[in-house]
């Protein structure tokens, strides 16, 4: 099993970067250190909607004897910042505008009378709704120290300080970031383009009616939705029948928009594997590297397994096994690994930690196989959930862990500490 994911991620090459705009970049991996050119905030901008003063002009203010202070005019947010309070005055400000020149410090609009002649107010009177005569002057209760509720200029980072660092993937708050500092486009390895498919002439997709002796299509659904889980853009293309002339025509068509192909089912050796079938001769004399190598593993579930690459361009393609709980473990183990690889991430495995086996019964387990059981993690502990049959889907639905059972044991009683892979 080692091998075989060893030969993968050695196959597998990170995405050439392209330059994308911020929105198109989200889970993308950047390819460079993202420099600030300016600081954040770019100007010293008030935190509260108050007044902005001089902290000597409130020093002494109290609720028996407020300092009074004349209101010299309004700084809103975007406000060019030509206003200047002096000694004695103080400019109505709201949240986010530039502190003006001559100020030090801001009072939140709780601690005056709002200019209004009463007692302390609760909010800010609307400039429109505002009598004229009432914003004159603006009695204060209590003193402020100097810088209180302002946010100081590069507070929150400055200019030539570096933003993020390459490699990093971009989600939410780096976009918010990149953003604020004006970026409106990145240099980053796309997300890989992954294409689908399941093999089958017994399976039927959801929500048609499903005839005797035939299965819902549930694998090329559970590795989809896997493949976007690990940042890829994914393609499901419906159940392909089995064929070899079908299939091989399908893949031909799906290889346009695909940087990574993967199929699952018909990779046994039964007499209708068709993936096998299809692609065990596709290799070309001339190109090396090329063709498809089936393989038996030694792990279970997932023992048959496919990988090489196919189409002009070499175009990566994974056979993962049919049994919906041997293809989704497999795509687990071997396809995002693979994925992370073409994102350029560095750490491309699912987290490995050690909890301890808690189980009514000791497990058993192959010899020589290296078995991954479904679990539930709870402190430290986890327990199997479900059997080990290879088309438990209903079991693998409630697991968020895979538990690990090595190769050279058989059985595995209670109390054990064993290696388990976080699937969340």
């Amino acid at each position: 099993m080692d091998e075989h994911l060893a030969d993968i991620l050695a196959a597998v090459r990170p995405l050439e970067p392209i330059e994308l705009q911020l929105l198109d970049a989200q889970g993308c991996v950047l390819v460079e250190d993202v420099t600030v050119s300016l600081s954040l905030p770019p100007f010293d901008n008030s935190s509260m909607d108050g007044y902005a003063v001089r902290v000597a002009d409130v020093a002494e203010a109290g609720e028996e004897f407020p300092s009074v202070l004349s209101v010299v005019g309004d700084v809103a947010a975007g406000s060019s910042g030509e206003l200047t309070v002096g000694a004695g005055e103080a400019a109505r400000i709201m949240t986010g505008a530039p502190l003006p020149e001559g100020a030090e410090t801001v009072v939140p609009v709780e601690w005056t009378d709002g200019g209004l002649g009463g007692g302390p107010v609760g909010s800010m009177t609307p400039r429109s709704t505002t009598p004229e005569q009432s914003t004159g002057e603006v009695r204060v209760y209590r003193p402020a120290e100097a810088g209180a509720h302002v946010r100081a200029r590069g507070s929150d980072v400055q200019a030539g300080e570096r933003a993020l660092a390459a490699g990093t993937v971009l989600g939410p708050p780096q976009i918010a970031l990149l953003a604020s500092i004006g970026r409106g486009a990145v240099r980053v390895r796309p997300r890989p383009r992954v294409v689908v498919l399941s093999t089958g002439s017994e399976l039927t997709q959801p929500g048609e009616e499903l005839p005797e002796g035939h299965i819902y299509d549930s694998n090329s659904f559970s590795l989809t939705a896997a493949a976007r889980d690990a940042g890829a853009i994914a393609y499901r293309v419906g159940a392909v029948a089995d064929d070899a002339e079908t299939l091989r025509s399908t893949i031909e068509d799906q290889l346009i928009r695909a940087d990574l192909l993967v199929t699952t089912g018909g990779v046994s050796v039964g007499a209708y594997d068709v993936v096998k079938e299809a692609l065990e001769y596709v290799a070309d004399e001339d190109e090396a590297g090329s063709g498809i190598d089936f393989r038996k593993l030694a792990m279970q579930p997932g023992k048959p397994q496919g990988f090489g690459s196919i189409g002009p361009d070499h175009t990566p393609l994974l056979a993962l096994p049919g049994n919906p709980v041997s293809s989704y473990v497999s795509f687990e183990l071997f396809v995002r690994p693979a994925i992370r690889a073409l994102m350029g991430l560095e750490e491309v495995r699912r987290t490995t930690v050690r909890a301890t086996l808690e189980a009514d019964r000791a497990l058993t387990s192959p010899a020589g196989r290296r078995q991954f059981l479904r679990g539930v993690m709870g402190d430290g502990t986890v327990a199997p959930v479900g059997g080990s049959g290879s088309h438990l889907v209903a079991a693998l639905a409630h697991a968020d862990a895979l538990i690990v059972v090595p190769e050279d044991t058989t059985r595995v009683e209670p109390g054990t500490e064993l290696d388990v892979v976080l699937l969340g």
